[in-house]
């Protein structure tokens, strides 16, 4: 039972990235193929995601994130995810004199308990993206 209901607040903060860096490609638009999970909801009560954040670790081609829901079963059979986002990420340069350009996509939704979001870019790119989800728990 979710801690706040009217209305539903999140209970705690709950900041969660994913363990690799995005690096190779994945051509597939059902969610399969290699992705990282960037957020778990809570197994509970759920959770709610507001951002989602990719970081250029270096110099990087031209590629684009794709971020997918997933129910929480293996991604590895389409219909346990769906396609809900892309972001763009243009071409990078490492630089120790200037910040590396935030790319990130406003989500504002509730996962439901389990749930997950996971992602992939769709070419492969030398450094990599770091990817983070500011969120909440219920």
């Amino acid at each position: 039972m979710p801690a706040n209901t009217n209305p539903i607040y999140s209970l705690l903060g709950d900041i969660q990235w994913g363990t690799s860096f995005l690096t190779g490609s994945n051509t597939a638009k059902d969610g399969t193929g290699t992705v990282v999970t960037a957020f778990t909801a809570d197994a509970t009560n759920g959770g709610r995601v507001e951002k989602i954040v990719f970081r250029s670790q270096g110099t990087n081609t031209a590629s684009v994130a794709r971020v997918f829901i997933n129910n929480g079963a293996a991604t590895s059979t389409p219909s346990n995810n769906i396609l809900f986002t892309e972001v763009a990420l243009p071409a990078t340069t490492l630089t120790e004199i200037t910040a590396q350009t935030e790319y990130s996509a406003t989500l504002g939704f509730a996962l439901p308990p389990g749930y997950k979001l996971t992602c992939c870019v769709g070419t492969t790119v030398a450094a990599g993206y770091a990817v983070s989800v500011i969120g909440g728990k219920y």
